[in-house]
């Protein structure tokens, strides 16, 4: 569940500060005697110095040691979080470092946690992102349906040294790490979220709060509407179900001067049982969780609200569930796209495509000039790439080289597919244009390849996050459940782009 975590600045030596927590980061490449003191003053230096020498192993990466006899700092207690190697030190390992040290501190009841900035060679205020980023990411819990939760809430992170700027660039550049931080927790709620409360009427209310908090232009198209617009391949996907779809989009008009448009899509599908080509029951439940590209954009919208980039946004996020009944798609049937291209349907368990199809096919007629879609697609792609590296498939170079340099920049770990043309053998039809489901071979890249027949000549990003979107255990600034995987890239894709523009 989201919380407001306070962000603050102390321009003293660590073992100054009053706090509950002090973290403090060590290399396994020790500094000498000088350095220390220059870094926490002599008396924490001195204890520091002996706690390297008497367990040399606290240094070790992401070893953590509690020291609690801290009368003579303001802090009540210690813990010190290994960072090892020093040329391994990167930004996402600070972030994931830093929220391994904040799991700590929070199980310490802590309500004020202070951290000295560890960076090594990386400039200061990119660690500072790094380490606020991990700290609220790694403390994010979701107990909102618990009648007895029992929270161990942080309220204040203070980033601790004696020579931190002051200045309002500074300030802001913290602020705005927050943002991003909240808005990737704020995904992760939405997509924790059951699908009895997180239907499509929720996610458009959600999606109309968004828009109203930022005077966003919003459009909802139900049921009636998307006949109009002839969106019969999402419609197929809905008939299953008794829930309404809708087909939400928000734009948002950062630099009025350009004619560049970038749709962000994510898929949205609130529950997916498969439909007719039933999912086995064994965690189907999991499947409430087919929403998060949706989640995603609604959360990266949230932030480029609060961020204002130079940047024109167009969202779009289609939502139905998928259900078996009496009026549910069947394999076998052939219905027909917006674009006017006839699909076949091989199985309904491949539906995510199906509205993928008409959404990019809306974003074209909307006025997107390059696209990028995010979805939970194909299981192919958790046995290709585990639940570390979501895949890519692109149409355009330039436009994949933007997206991946972001994802590095944010440390969301993203991996270029072939998309090549000799794919599309295996998603044509003997009986319409192309049918929805290429089999079990490159079925990754041919769920790729079936979107790609729809984005024309515009550059086209599509992102499949199915095995990256949820995890199973802790890990690094990853908690159980939802992890809001694309929030951090598309809002980096989205500052790039207004840094261009400047």
């Amino acid at each position: 569940m989201v919380r407001s975590l306070q962000i603050a600045c102390a321009n003293v030596l660590p073992g100054e500060v009053f706090c509950d927590t002090l973290i403090i980061g060590l290399l396994d490449e020790t500094l000498n005697s000088v350095e220390m003191a220059r870094a926490y003053g002599n008396p924490l230096a001195t204890l520091l110095s002996l706690m390297v020498r008497d367990q040399p192993e606290c240094c070790q990466l992401a070893e953590t040691t509690i020291i609690h006899n801290t009368a003579d700092y303001g802090s009540k207690r210690i813990v010190i979080i290994g960072l090892g190697k020093k040329d391994k030190l990167t930004l996402d390992k600070i972030r994931e470092l830093s929220a391994i040290a904040i799991r700590v501190a929070k199980k310490l009841k802590s309500r004020t946690v202070a951290t000295a900035i560890y960076r090594n060679h990386h400039n200061l205020s990119d660690a500072a992102i790094s380490i606020i980023q991990g700290a609220i990411l790694g403390s994010y819990e979701f107990n909102n349906y618990k009648t007895d939760a029992k929270s161990n809430i942080i309220e204040k992170i203070i980033l601790v040294g004696p020579d931190l700027p002051s200045d309002q660039e500074w300030l802001l550049t913290l602020n705005n790490a927050k943002v991003i931080a909240d808005s990737v927790n704020f995904a992760r709620d939405l997509t924790n979220h059951p699908s009895c409360y997180m239907n499509p009427s929720q996610m458009a209310s959600i999606a109309q709060d968004i828009a109203s908090q930022f005077g966003f232009e919003i459009n909802v198209l139900d049921k009636g509407d998307m006949e109009k617009h002839k969106m019969y391949a999402m419609l197929a996907v809905a008939q299953g179900s008794t829930t309404p779809p809708k087909m939400i989009t928000l734009k948002y008009i950062g630099n009025q001067q350009s004619n560049d448009l970038i749709a962000f899509v994510g898929k949205g599908i609130t529950f997916d049982s498969g439909g007719i080509s039933l999912k086995p029951s064994e965690k189907m439940g999991d499947m409430k969780g087919d929403m998060a590209g949706g989640a995603a954009v609604l959360a990266a919208m949230q932030a480029i609200g609060h961020l204002k980039p130079k940047v024109n946004i167009l969202a779009i996020i289609p939502c139905t569930e998928n259900m078996p009944s009496g009026h549910a798609f069947k394999p076998g049937d052939v219905i027909c796209s917006m674009s006017g291209k006839t699909i076949e349907i091989i199985s309904t368990d491949a539906e995510g495509r199906l509205l993928l199809a008409d959404a990019v096919t809306y974003a074209r007629k909307l006025g997107a000039t390059r696209i990028i879609d995010l979805a939970t697609l194909t299981g192919a792609c958790v046995v290709a790439l585990g639940n570390i590296t979501s895949g890519l498939i692109s149409n355009n170079d330039g436009w994949s080289k933007e997206i991946l340099r972001a994802s590095k920049q944010t440390g969301e770990k993203m991996w270029l597919l072939p998309s090549y043309d000799d794919y599309l053998n295996q998603i044509k039809s003997d009986i319409a244009d192309l049918k929805n489901s290429g089999g079990r071979m490159a079925g990754t890249i041919t769920a790729g390849v079936f979107i790609k027949q729809f984005v024309g000549d515009l550059p086209w990003v599509h992102i499949d996050i199915a095995g990256t979107s949820d995890i199973d255990k802790v890990s690094g600034y990853n908690v159980k459940g939802a992890t809001g995987v694309g929030v951090r890239t598309l809002v980096q894709i989205a500052q790039n782009l207004s840094t261009n523009a400047c």
